[in-house]
């Protein structure tokens, strides 16, 4: 289908450099190991900074010594629990994972372009890829081989529908209608970096709201224009597709998303009597506002909660849940069964943040970063772009969204934050950048994946194949967005609720 290009050939060599990286669990092993060196090395040689807010001097401490030897066995297990990402992730899984063990997110998806046609098919392929992000990674093994039957089955390049839904899932991971897990999980690491700096400044779930609420409809509508002029042309295989049929929803299923809409229209409901009324119980009690209150703070229960109700409302009325109460009980059990890895993953994530903010090296790398980008004097708007371009870059050699901003956030959010731009902006700049190049890294946990179900409709598909499928996906999402972001900038609208670009 395409030849060997200079572009294809760079992105095979990317594969075989990045698959000699450690394990993400192990990378940061090893940075505590780095790090702990490291801080020796600055003590020694009496690494300093002044800070510029209160003036004070700020000299690095050596882990390697009785003090940290102390703090190392003493802090490690709070270091986790109180690592902001873990507590917030574990809540939401376990109500998405009833959402998914019941059925229910899978008749959503099939619902949501079972009856679509021509660029509306197109259209809602991508937007519900963007929108399965609520449900972690249900999208790669639902959506994205249910988007090759539904363009098979229109007579349409099946491998264009898959290469569509992979666009909206992976591509579009940062965009969204709702705040969902992954913008709690970013914003506990945001705010742990904007501690180093700055200790009472919090990172809200809703931080980058309003960007990735319009993000989500640029990302729709790019994807759906590069798959009907570029992808869907290239890949123009329809002679091989073979003849499916999507199907109906049965009438069960019908049946219990019928009831998980009424139930959707009283959860609301009650939200709204809770919230909008001056004297709502999940207003901030003394000062009314609603940014700063239970319902924000809460927000990821309030999540969960919906998504574990509906998936039991939808389990019952369906039939798929024989015994509801333990089928429930079942589905929360199966999903915080996945998350061992992350788990592992975030207990050395934990130690490496703390560890470099305890030594110092967090602050002093930020203090003197700041000051050199003040000598410089770069534009804020210009350095957020040039942030995504390196967090794009980074993104191929790195797989996991939040172990990379884990790894990330404590160099740049504070020394961001001491330039005036906020942690808000750095974050949005980090996700813009690590999502559009999702799709054209191989080290992405599910490419392989899709490349299986690729190959359901062309044996001799490889990595290739994909890579030349998914990389103007990759090119237009992050021109667009960047662009997008800069006007964004420049016209000073807040990225969410309170949360102004610069500072």
């Amino acid at each position: 289908m395409i030849g060997n290009s200079f572009i294809q050939r760079q992105l095979v060599l990317i594969e075989r450099v990045g698959n000699r990286l450690p394990h993400p669990t192990l990378l940061f092993v090893y940075l505590c190991g780095f790090i702990a060196l490291l801080s020796a090395i600055c003590w020694a040689f009496g690494a300093s900074a002044t800070h510029p807010v209160n003036g004070n001097d700020i000299v690095a401490k050596n882990l390697l010594t009785g003090e940290g030897a102390r703090y190392i066995l003493t802090s490690a297990v709070k270091n986790f629990t109180g690592f902001a990402p873990v507590g917030t992730v574990l809540v939401a899984i376990m109500g998405i994972g009833v959402a998914e063990h019941s059925g229910l997110i899978r008749a959503v998806l099939r619902a949501t372009i079972l009856n679509a046609s021509g660029r509306l098919m197109t259209f809602l392929v991508v937007l519900a890829g963007v929108l399965s992000s609520l449900a972690a990674d249900t999208g790669y093994v639902v959506l994205v081989p249910l988007a090759g039957i539904v363009f098979a089955s229109a007579g349409r390049s099946p491998i264009a529908g898959i290469a569509a839904a992979f666009a909206g899932v992976s591509g579009g991971f940062s965009a969204n209608l709702l705040i969902g897990p992954l913008d709690a999980i970013l914003a506990g690491l945001s705010t742990e970096a904007a501690h180093l700096v700055q200790p009472g400044y919090e990172v809200t779930a809703a931080g980058n709201y309003y960007f990735i609420f319009v993000s989500t409809f640029l990302i729709s509508i790019v994807g759906t224009v590069v798959t009907e002029k570029w992808v869907e042309p290239l890949l123009d295989n329809k002679e091989n597709a073979e003849t499916e049929s999507l199907g109906q929803l049965s009438d069960p299923d019908k049946r219990g998303l019928r009831s998980v809409g009424v139930f959707t229209l009283i959860y609301a409901l009650i939200l709204l009597i809770a919230v909008i009324p001056d004297n709502a119980i999940l207003r901030d009690p003394e000062t009314g506002s609603i940014l700063h209150s239970p319902f924000i703070s809460g927000i990821v229960l309030i999540i969960a909660l919906y998504a574990a109700s509906a998936g039991y409302v939808f389990g019952r009325r369906s039939g798929s849940y024989q015994q509801p109460s333990s089928d429930m009980i079942s589905g929360m059990e199966n999903s915080m069964g996945t998350m061992a890895s992350y788990l592992v993953l975030m207990f050395f994530a934990a130690q490496f943040v703390n560890w470099f903010g305890w030594s110092q090296l967090g602050i002093i790398t930020a203090i003197k970063g700041a000051e050199f980008l003040q000598a410089v004097n770069p534009n804020s708007t210009v350095l957020l772009i040039m942030f995504v371009l390196l967090s794009a870059l980074i993104n191929l050699l790195i797989g996991s969204a939040s172990a990379k901003w884990a790894l990330l956030a404590p160099i740049f959010v504070p020394m961001l934050l001491l330039s005036g731009i906020s942690p808000e902006a750095a974050q949005v700049a980090y996700r813009i950048g690590d999502s559009s190049t999702n799709i054209i890294t191989p080290l992405m946990p599910y490419f392989g994946v899709v490349l299986a179900f690729i190959q359901k409709y062309d044996r001799n598909a490889g990595i290739g194949t994909l890579l030349a499928a998914m990389l103007p996906y990759s090119l237009m999402f992050l021109l667009t967005w960047s662009i997008v972001l800069a006007i964004w900038l420049i016209a000073g609208i807040p990225l969410g609720p309170e949360a102004p670009a610069f500072l």
